[in-house]
């Protein structure tokens, strides 16, 4: 598995200020994608232990208000193993702050079973769609695009979204 890069102080992917890591590879290749150069699989850097160390070190700072977790697609087959493990050691370290991801994939159709929804505070859901770009909508470039509260949802056993 392998990272596009790390934004050490990001305010526009999520409230707060946030440490984001975009992950490399996606297979969705969206019209007017904002991201193309993490498409390719074999591009960026390796995702290791020192990466997962790196980004916890990077949120343990006051001001860091949480994580996000971006792409490429952080979902997808061959990065979904990553993406749990720093899901996973960031809410052990960072109970009280918040973790956010952005996928193509759906929440209720693809992803409700994964392990990784049970460290996640928000998922941004859905393949953007640039025939229904929005430049309005705070979280997500496509009306299609849902901003869901996972965990209400798991609890609920249904869709519960943030406005």
């Amino acid at each position: 598995m392998r990272y596009n890069k790390i934004r050490k102080m990001d305010i526009s992917d999520g409230p707060g200020v946030r440490v984001s890591i975009f992950m490399q590879g996606c297979t969705f290749h969206c019209k007017n994608c904002f991201n193309p150069e993490t498409h390719d699989f074999e591009g960026g850097k390796e995702f290791n232990e020192y990466t997962i160390k790196r980004v916890l070190e990077l949120c343990d700072n006051e001001t860091i208000k949480g994580l996000s977790i971006l792409g490429g697609e952080p979902m997808h087959p061959r990065n979904i193993e990553g993406t749990t493990k720093l899901a996973k050691a960031f809410k052990e370290k960072f109970p009280n702050k918040t973790l956010w991801i952005w996928t193509g994939f759906l929440f209720d159709r693809d992803l409700k079973d994964k392990e990784v929804l049970n460290f996640v505070d928000v998922l941004v859901d859905g393949q953007y769609v640039d025939e229904l770009r929005n430049p309005k909508l705070k979280w997500s470039g496509s009306s299609n695009q849902r901003v869901i509260d996972v965990q209400k949802s798991l609890a609920e056993n249904k869709v519960i979204l943030i406005d």
